[in-house]
């Protein structure tokens, strides 16, 4: 049984124009938005071109990330509307340890407005709330160059390389990691 993870946090992490929120059944629009980039369903447990019963399956199964001891999975909101433009989450396997890693993917008619880099600064800014974290890491493949721009723009510095990571499909591919450090002086509770 994994170690239970610290509380969700009381108020949604915010950053720029997005706000971090729990994943909702409303989300399931936005899930099948997101199916249809093929690499968002290559790297995590969202079919390709997911109908509605896949969508809602994904979306209970993101549900269930915190109570299973994974970590924390985030719908990506616009706060100025109220609309759901992606996902993102903290992964806390290995919290024991100090280090996480997340991720992120924005709904492709949502994209090129900056809302990646403000989620995942939310998100980060989330992650040195929790006591013990004290490294974050992205792992982006080479040739992404929007996700290499998204995470410099969130904080993020070139770690080095993982060779042949294993994506939530089983496949393995070779990765650069980007890290982000909790900031010297803040609260390590």
């Amino acid at each position: 049984m994994p170690e239970p993870l610290p509380p969700w946090p009381a108020t949604a992490p915010a950053c720029g124009r997005v706000l971090l929120r729990p994943v909702t059944g409303a989300d399931t629009g936005m899930a099948i938005s997101l199916s249809t980039d093929p690499y968002v369903s290559a790297t995590g447990t969202l079919p390709v071109a997911a109908g509605e019963e896949e969508a809602l399956a994904w979306v209970e199964r993101q549900q269930g990330r915190h109570r299973e001891g994974k970590g924390f999975s985030f719908t990506i909101e616009e706060q100025a509307s109220g609309l759901a433009v992606g996902h993102c989450g903290l992964w806390l396997q290995h919290l024991s340890d100090g280090y996480a890693s997340a991720g992120y993917a924005v709904a492709p008619e949502c994209r090129g407005r900056g809302f990646a880099a403000d989620a995942l600064a939310a998100l980060t800014a989330f992650g040195w709330s929790l006591p013990g974290l004290e490294r974050i890491e992205l792992f982006i493949e080479p040739w992404n160059t929007a996700s290499i721009r998204t995470a410099v723009r969130a904080g993020y510095a070139p770690a080095g390389a993982r060779r042949n990571y294993p994506l939530a499909g089983g496949e393995r591919r070779d990765m650069r990691v980007y890290a982000a450090l909790r900031p010297a002086g803040s609260s390590r509770r």
